[in-house]
């Protein structure tokens, strides 16, 4: 199974109540967003006008570039398939791609908060929670789109396919050839790809001929410097070691004053 989902340009309007619904689903901070819809246009396309919008999100991809360079440790998780109850054991970081359903997901538990994976995104589909803080992270944590898995296996919809007044987005299995999603990937509906990328996106759009080609022209991204990204990260994990360190020994210097006075105060009842 491969989760996917098709964005109708012919449909949108650009009302934002994806974003919104988005928004009031996962409670993301005003400044941020799981999902986004800007508009592109009007502009000259090969000689014809054309105007559009353009409805992102996390594209769950084939190969997503963001989860091997997510630098938490790993750890053996057990995934079950929700329909057939099979399961896989599979050593992943605080990033993965589910070997069911093809989402790409995070553990905000074991996330570090050091930006890497948001750093890496092409498309900007990831960014810093900062309500999202513990003592693992005190700056937040990586957050984004997750195609509404909790609601998806509870046998709804996505929030934001849910709200859609126009049915613009339309979600299903893209493995299944019979599904609406496969009839759209039939009838033309492609994701972008990023410059010189093969990453696979799992959103998909559909649209006139003018349209699709103002989006890709306007929207394709590049790659990011991984070199530099793994940098930032490092320093991000040497930043909070130092911190955890600093933490620790005040800690116990705490803990070594309070055994000292109370050592005192016993010495003291015995005089």
């Amino acid at each position: 199974m491969q989760y996917g989902m098709i964005i109708d340009l012919e449909k949108c309007v650009g009302c934002h109540a994806c974003t919104i619904a988005c928004k009031a689903e996962w409670e993301v901070p005003v400044e941020s967003g799981r999902n986004w819809v800007k508009r592109l246009g009007p502009s000259l396309v090969k000689g014809e006008m054309a105007s559009t919008y353009y409805p992102g999100l996390c594209n769950h991809c084939a190969d997503p570039v963001c989860v091997p360079e997510c630098p938490a440790d790993t750890e053996e998780v057990t995934f079950i398939d929700a329909k057939t109850g099979k399961t896989v054991v599979e050593e992943v970081a605080a990033t993965w791609k589910d070997p069911f359903d093809g989402t790409v997901q995070i553990d905000k538990a074991r996330c570090l908060g050091c930006g890497a994976c948001v750093d890496v995104c092409p498309y900007n589909a990831r960014y810093i929670n900062p309500d999202l803080t513990d003592d693992v992270s005190e700056d937040g944590k990586a957050d984004k789109c997750t195609y509404c898995k909790p609601r998806v296996e509870a046998g709804s919809e996505p929030a934001c396919v849910q709200t859609c007044i126009t049915g613009a987005r339309i979600f299903g299995d893209l493995s299944d050839p019979k599904s609406e999603v496969s009839q759209y990937v039939k009838n033309g509906a492609k994701g972008i790809e990023p410059v010189d990328g093969n990453l696979g996106p799992n959103s998909l759009y559909y649209g006139k001929a003018k349209d699709i080609s103002l989006l890709f022209d306007t929207s394709t991204p590049e790659l990011a410097d991984l070199g530099m990204v793994r940098r930032r990260a490092m320093l991000a994990s040497l930043k909070r070691s130092a911190t955890k360190s600093i933490r620790n020994v005040g800690l116990i210097g705490m803990a070594g004053a309070i055994l000292a006075a109370s050592s005192n105060d016993k010495e003291s009842n015995k005089g």
